[in-house]
């Protein structure tokens, strides 16, 4: 099926086309009509599904229609765990409304920075896409006002399930009109979700993307078994030893990121930390570096890594493992992407080992696992 069959104008498929998309996938087949509809909706589908075009190329048809608006009166608001995501998601949209013969505007508004600079620019701004925090901030400000929102989407809902969330939701929905349409988009079902959509949405139509086997075979996966003293050293042997242009390296902690990286650096391995208690400067530089290929190891937890999108990732390394088999493939699904190539490798101790074996059962796949038997020479 095509663009225009889902009931997109021809000027947005044009849009589409120019981006490269050949075709829309399973999330977008079934969202998009709906959307137009103006129903609410509950999106199910696993990261790389195509869900941000799957709300942004309906929600710019939404917003074509042209309605005379108050200065700081925002018409459609996208929620976003994460400052990375929130600056991912105003990219898509501007590169779907760069050339559009009618005029959106998008701005992405988050913490760690100056709240001033956005405060100023918070004139006339169709689509807001903001993390809760700051949000309420401007909110309370009266920088920005909600009563005339048209469209609210919660991204990557499933990341964004706690009670901080849940409380800074409470007051959010205070400001928004009773009258609107909400979309929520999750890589995940749980009860929580389901909680939350029924706490926001109304009547919704359910959208669930049943995984395929997850495209994990064009990832060559393999696994060390070392003790917990010599993960460093053997790290740093794997990195040396293997020409890799560039490595994302999961950790479960900032402490564990930042620890790491000051032994990589120390030992001549050129490595940057992106984590929440980075300042919002230091995580953008740091990602911009590492996808010009300025830096070879970027250390991320995995919150923040929902941010990294890189076609041609050539490694992933699990310093140390998730909780979740789930988060277990979503990151190494960072690599292997679009039809190439990648490497995923696991360190894992006698501590991991049984945890490992259930990501593998969840997985349906086996991993080659090597023992490492002495401490590597570093």
């Amino acid at each position: 099926m095509s663009f225009l069959k889902l009931g997109l104008s021809k000027e947005l498929a044009n849009q589409v086309s120019k981006q490269n998309y050949k075709k829309p996938t399973p999330v977008q087949n079934e969202a998009i009509p709906n959307i137009l509809l103006g129903i609410d909706l509950l999106a199910v589908a696993k990261t790389g599904s195509g869900k941000t075009a799957a709300f942004v190329l309906p929600l710019l048809q939404l917003l074509e229609k042209p309605k005379k608006k108050k200065t700081r009166f925002i018409r459609s608001l996208i929620l976003s765990p994460t400052r990375e995501l929130a600056e991912q998601l105003k990219g898509v949209i501007e590169q779907f409304t760069d050339n559009l013969a009618y005029k959106i505007n998008t701005m992405a508004v988050y913490g760690g920075v100056s709240i001033n600079p956005q405060m100023q620019k918070l004139s006339n701004v169709d689509i807001l896409v903001a993390t809760p925090g700051r949000l309420l901030d401007l909110l309370e400000q009266n920088a920005v006002h909600l009563s005339e929102t048209e469209v609210l989407i919660l991204d990557e809902a499933d990341k964004m399930l706690n009670k901080a969330f849940e409380e800074e939701m409470g007051k959010i929905l205070s400001f928004l009109p009773k009258k609107r349409q909400n979309l929520l988009f999750s890589a995940t079902f749980s009860e929580k979700i389901e909680k939350i959509s029924s706490t926001i949405l109304s009547k919704p139509t359910v959208v669930r993307i049943k995984e395929e086997e997850n495209n994990i075979d064009l990832i060559t996966q393999k696994a060390y078994l070392v003790k917990a003293e010599n993960k460093g050293p053997f790290l740093r042997k794997l990195i040396n030893e293997n020409d890799f242009k560039q490595i994302l390296i999961f950790v479960s902690s900032t402490r564990t990121a930042d620890n790491l990286v000051q032994k990589l650096n120390k030992n001549g391995i050129s490595s940057h930390a992106i984590h929440s208690k980075k300042s919002q400067a230091a995580r953008t530089e740091a990602l911009r570096r590492f996808k010009q290929g300025n830096i070879n190891v970027l250390v991320a937890t995995d919150l923040l890594a929902r941010g990294i999108d890189i076609d041609f990732l050539p490694c992933v390394i699990n310093y140390e493992l998730p909780r979740s088999p789930k988060d277990y493939v979503h990151r190494i699904g960072r690599t292997g992407r679009a039809e190439n190539a990648g490497k995923a490798i696991s360190l894992i101790t006698k501590d991991d080992a049984h945890h490992f074996k259930i990501i593998q059962k969840k997985m349906k796949k086996q991993v080659e696992t090597v023992k490492v038997e002495q401490k590597p020479k570093q």
